[in-house]
């Protein structure tokens, strides 16, 4: 098996890559429908340097990481792909499908080689493999679960608006102004907490186990 060190880096390397793939579905989905915005501006890339924020990127992992003494799960997200909805074909449900394309990619990932760990035994050499496919599951289900919040600028509220009747225009407006402040006040106060034990249990749903230590 690997050290403590070796399990943290590979953990930061899989929640970048989650984080990027999850951006980069949005963009794509968003180019599929008529919207060229991602790709004028060189996010269509798997270039980490292209996605990467300061704080979300770099402080608060480098923060939970100081905070759970390097035992995770470490968490963060990417900057937003740009998209303008103006420019979609389907103008309805456009935005919408751009907000679940996202988590959807994350929620793929994490079944395929969540299949694979259960139905590939771990014998020899791949044992360990299984330990590092384990992270991957289970970050790309935190990070998809994440999204899913209804509060800004996370994809949940955006799914959350298109189904908002207008009568609540003052909510919509409240968690605008100040959706970051309640977001940071989410993850360290608890809400993480919360996500990550939700992810635990899908991904002992789909792997039948759980080769985690979180």
């Amino acid at each position: 098996m690997f050290t403590a060190t070796v399990i943290t880096i590979f953990s930061l390397i899989v929640l970048l890559f989650s984080v990027i793939i999850h951006e980069l579905a949005h963009g794509y989905v968003a180019y599929s429908l008529g919207d060229p915005t991602a790709k004028y501006e060189g996010r269509l890339t798997l270039n980490p340097l292209k996605h990467l924020d300061p704080f979300g990127s770099v402080i608060l992992p480098l923060l939970l990481l100081i905070a759970t003494a390097g035992q995770g799960p470490i968490f963060g997200w990417a900057k937003p792909v740009p998209i303008n909805p103006y420019n979609f074909k389907d103008q309805k449900w456009g935005t919408l499908k751009v907000a679940i394309s996202g988590p959807a990619t994350n929620f793929a990932v994490a079944i395929i080689f969540g299949l694979i760990i259960r139905f590939v035994p771990p014998i020899g050499v791949l044992a360990p493999l299984m330990q590092l496919l384990g992270i991957v599951v289970f970050y790309n289900f935190l990070w998809g679960i994440f999204n899913l919040v209804p509060i800004p600028p996370l994809d949940g509220s955006w799914i959350l608006f298109k189904f908002l009747p207008q009568s609540m225009d003052k909510a919509r407006m409240f968690l605008q102004q100040y959706g970051m402040f309640i977001l940071i006040f989410f993850i360290f106060f608890g809400g993480l907490s919360g996500l990550s034990n939700l992810a635990q249990l899908l991904y002992n749903f789909v792997v039948g186990s759980s080769l985690l230590g979180f």
